[in-house]
């Protein structure tokens, strides 16, 4: 196979498992685990139209328990937010869904930023939480129109396993980063000792929306080539990997 890992850049895989037409398969170097051929932008786009149904399902469907879960984070992130200025931190939530993380950040004193690529999820997020901004589109296009701007911490959740392209992702959101900010990051964990042997079992093994996998080794040497250092891995019942990390 020429399927080049974007995390090593071996050109070496195997092949871990094909359903429904959609390859999966390892790099022999580093392990990492993807599909070895990424979603097309139409692909993409016809997964990310509207993919709440007019913000009424997942999130949407308990936002009461998803804002419980956003403060209780928001207030973590605070404490290990490293803001050496007089002003407000300044907070950058990358796949804000409904925006229910972004206002939990601004209840604890943050300002806020959301970027979201589902229209129906922004349009909910600026209806229901105006007092933020949201940009509708991905992080390379809001970090190129952002104007310099930084955060002092940033907040990535259940997205990075979403992404086809995924050191301009991860470099969009570095140079968003002041020197020593906080990056929160979730993603499921394929390294997880509670993930399921059978991966058609898994519950986040869903290809093509899910397109890559990580476990611990392979998520830290990503972020590592962007400058960013896992300090801490939040422990974590259900396989998936909740990391913080800083930019160095």
């Amino acid at each position: 196979m020429s399927t080049t890992c974007q995390i090593c850049g071996s050109t070496s895989t195997t092949p871990v498992i094909a359903q429904d037409d959609v390859a999966v398969v390892t790099c022999t170097e580093c392990n990492f685990v993807f599909m070895e051929t990424m979603p097309s932008e139409e692909v993409q786009a016809a997964i990310y139209d509207d993919a709440y149904d007019g913000a009424s399902a997942g999130y949407f469907a308990k936002v009461d328990s998803k804002m419980r879960r956003s403060r209780r984070r928001a207030r973590a992130i605070l404490r290990m937010t490293a803001n050496k200025s007089d002003t407000r931190p300044r907070f950058l939530d990358v796949g804000a869904n409904g925006g229910f993380m972004t206002e939990a950040a601004r209840e604890q004193g943050f300002d806020c930023v959301g970027v979201e690529i589902d229209q129906a999820s922004v349009a909910y997020a600026r209806e229901h939480y105006s007092a933020n901004e949201f940009f509708l589109g991905s992080i390379e296009a809001y970090q190129e129109a952002a104007n310099g701007a930084t955060f002092d911490a940033v907040y990535c959740s259940e997205v990075i396993e979403h992404v086809p392209d995924l050191n301009p992702f991860v470099e969009a959101i570095a140079k968003l980063m002041t020197p020593d900010a906080l990056l929160y990051l979730t993603t499921p964990d394929y390294g997880h000792w509670r993930r399921p042997k059978n991966l058609p079992e898994w519950d986040a093994f869903c290809p093509p929306s899910h397109c890559v996998y990580f476990d611990r080794q392979t998520l830290s040497r990503l972020l590592e080539k962007h400058g960013l250092k896992i300090f801490r891995y939040r422990f974590s019942l259900k396989p998936g990997l909740k990391v913080l990390a800083r930019k160095f």
